[in-house]
């Protein structure tokens, strides 16, 4: 494939705001934010993981949707050599992770603040060795569900993103998004589920650390499932 793909699919549904800053998270949003900000380049053209990060990198994590940002804030912090970008269009959510950066003093993460599918469109092929979908929103009502971020559209372009071997790791409470996803994953060929037994989506493994909501779903009695699929080896010849 000589270019990225347009994103396929409407893209964000959902608040864009919730309520207003502090007045210190307002800062970080004026004074960190456009330093960590990434900008895509022109449609159809290649945004080098080098522009991303101003170094040299041939490949990142990435994290859509990701809340407060506890959980990418904390992968950061006990992964400093590894390059990670969060995705999230929710401004609030963007303010918690500066607020987090700021406090460790992270130098390691850079931030799309809109729809996870722009960048993906614009990343080249195999530079992801981990992508993390923790707790989007499940869209529960049927009319809704072409809302959902894990889609087949979405699953064809993380596969051209991701490297062989990299992982994809997804978590919900709601049990209509879990057997959703497992099933968008179980049909599409590029990813292989590597669970071998009930504890590996019952159990969060040690090096997935928790997050705001998942905390808030377990002390309400919903049970989290954690899901991980791996992409599989590209044939021969296939670049995409």
């Amino acid at each position: 494939m000589s270019k990225p793909p347009p994103p396929a699919g409407p893209l964000f549904h959902g608040r864009r705001r919730g309520r207003r800053l502090r007045p210190a998270r307002q800062a970080l949003m004026d004074s960190l934010l456009p330093a960590l900000a990434i900008t895509l380049p022109p449609e159809g053209a290649t945004l080098a993981l080098s522009t991303v990060f101003g170094v040299g990198v041939s490949s990142c994590e990435i994290e859509i949707g990701f809340g407060g940002g506890e959980h990418l804030a904390a992968r950061a912090a006990a992964r400093p050599a590894v390059r990670f970008i969060g995705c999230e269009p929710y401004v609030n959510g963007v303010a918690r992770l500066l607020g987090h950066i700021d406090a460790a003093g992270l130098d390691n993460i850079r931030i799309w603040p809109d729809d996870a599918r722009q960048l993906l469109a614009a990343l080249p092929a195999a530079c992801v060795d981990r992508v993390y979908v923790l707790f989007a929103d499940p869209w529960p009502k049927a009319r809704h569900a072409k809302r959902r971020i894990i889609a087949a559209e979405t699953l064809d372009a993380l596969a051209r993103v991701m490297s062989d071997g990299a992982e994809l790791r997804f978590a919900s409470d709601e049990m209509g998004y879990v057997r959703w996803t497992l099933a968008k994953l179980l049909r599409h060929a590029d990813f292989e589920w590597t669970a071998r037994g009930a504890g590996d989506w019952r159990q969060r493994p040690a090096d997935w650390p928790a997050t705001r909501y998942e905390g808030k779903a377990v002390r309400q009695g919903r049970q989290p499932v954690y899901l991980r699929a791996r992409r599989r080896p590209r044939a021969a010849g296939d670049s995409a």
